[in-house]
């Protein structure tokens, strides 16, 4: 029987990712109950940053070989370039995998410049891993097909060469094209939805959807202040953030929230938790910190939403806690859409805030009288590669959906992105929604 020491690295590591999976799941199931807030709050995100670095170490194992390992024979290989590359690559590994760690020490009012630039090498890595993947396929696929696989030749040796450097050629400029899609403010999208039962005195209400604004290591009080900005530039008559506002703790990145006190709905400004959320472990005071800024959770709850020109006209507006809480076992939380639509009847319009667009799904399959669905959650992919996942996960992905008769599902590509400063394939969005009366 072969031994552990007897594993090659990469069957070493995933053992490694499978021990601390093991102990992320046995924290969550059995000790959630018995740690302090605080350390719980520890332990989940150093088992996050522990897991996702075994995972990476075999892609960055592969990325060494491909890129310096692979021309090591070469007659470049002794010159000072070639030392110089190997630092490169290093250091870009290296800043890689820190970027897990950042939610851990670097957190503050404003990205730290390390913050940002681990977080764009992790987004450069998961790209250049895919080109590295997809191009050694390529070049098996044409061995087998050309009936090669078994020659050695100066042709075959330059193909092996080729690939490394179309790769990290394809990543460079797609990362730079990344970073200025993202740092551009989001677009303002406008969408008309027909909503069944609306009041006639509630047509042309305006909500504006803010989701995914994840205020963390690199995003900021700037961002938010400009996100309010536009925002109250569209003068809704509703807003609402339908979950994943933050990755830090509320007492950290308190200062860089404050703008979020300038928004002045006249009708409310209301927020449901993400994902995310859980992950922070500090949901009630970040609870407490949106009510000082005059923003009400909807903690499986709702509200009548009445119409400024007749008292007796209204709609339910109601959110769910995001399913993930379920997932964690986060004590007095998770989705429980019966406790968030009571006294919701199918005599009124409903609006429904819920984060995750799987959410919405069974929301619907419970109650299909729900009349309109916000959503976020997907980025839409947020950066290629990674929209096809997002989309093949999610059985609403991004933009207006329309579910049987009377029911509509949008779902937010998001605001801002999480970590990687970095948007491919996707556009940061501010929505801006017209409620239409039949």
């Amino acid at each position: 029987m072969i031994s552990f020491k007897q594993l090659p690295v990469e069957a070493k590591a995933a053992v490694a990712a499978g021990v601390v999976f093991f102990s992320m799941m046995l924290s969550r199931s059995y000790l959630a109950e018995k740690l302090d807030f605080r350390t719980r709050r520890w332990l989940q995100r150093l088992q996050m940053a522990l897991f996702a670095n075994t995972l990476m170490f075999v892609g960055s194992l592969h990325v060494w070989r491909s890129t310096v390992t692979t021309f090591t024979r070469s007659s470049a290989a002794s010159s000072f370039c070639f030392m110089l590359w190997k630092i490169a690559v290093f250091m870009f590994l290296a800043l890689a995998h820190s970027s897990f760690f950042t939610l851990l020490f670097l957190v503050a009012e404003e990205p730290y410049f390390f913050s940002l630039a681990a977080y764009t090498c992790l987004g450069a890595y998961i790209i250049l891993i895919f080109f590295l993947f997809t191009l050694g396929s390529v070049e098996q696929a044409y061995k087998f097909l050309a009936g090669r696989g078994a020659k050695a030749g100066t042709g075959n040796k330059n193909r092996t060469a080729l690939k490394p450097v179309l790769a990290v050629v394809l990543t460079v400029v797609l990362t730079v094209v990344g970073l200025l899609n993202a740092s551009q403010p989001p677009t303002v999208n406008s969408v008309e939805i027909p909503v069944h039962k609306l009041p006639s005195t509630m047509n042309n209400l305006k909500v504006v959807l803010l989701s995914d604004i994840h205020l963390g290591p690199t995003v900021g009080k700037t961002k938010l202040a400009m996100i309010v900005r536009m925002v109250k530039a569209l003068k809704p008559d509703i807003t609402v953030i339908v979950g994943d506002l933050t990755d830090a703790e509320a007492k950290i990145i308190r200062p860089a929230v404050e703008p979020l006190g300038e928004l002045d709905s006249p009708l409310g400004t209301y927020f449901v938790t993400g994902n995310h959320e859980y992950y922070t472990s500090d949901v009630s005071n970040w609870f407490e910190l949106l009510k000082s800024f005059n923003i009400q959770p909807l903690h499986n709850e709702n509200v009548k939403i009445v119409s400024p020109k007749s008292t007796s006209d209204w709609f339910c507006l109601a959110g769910v806690d995001d399913i993930e809480a379920d997932v964690l076992h986060y004590s007095g939380h998770g989705m429980d859409l019966k406790k968030a639509l009571r006294g919701c009847s199918n005599e009124h319009a409903i609006v429904l805030l819920a984060h995750q667009p799987v959410a919405a799904k069974w929301a619907l399959q419970e109650r299909p009288d729900i009349n309109l669905i916000l959503s976020g959650h997907t980025h839409g992919g947020q950066i290629f590669p990674l929209n096809a996942g997002a989309y093949l996960l999610n059985p609403f992905f991004v933009g207006l959906y329309k579910v049987g008769q009377n029911t509509f599902v949008y779902v937010s590509p998001g605001t801002m992105y999480f970590g990687i400063p970095m948007r491919l394939g996707s556009r940061a969005e501010i929505t801006e929604i017209i409620l239409r009366s039949p």
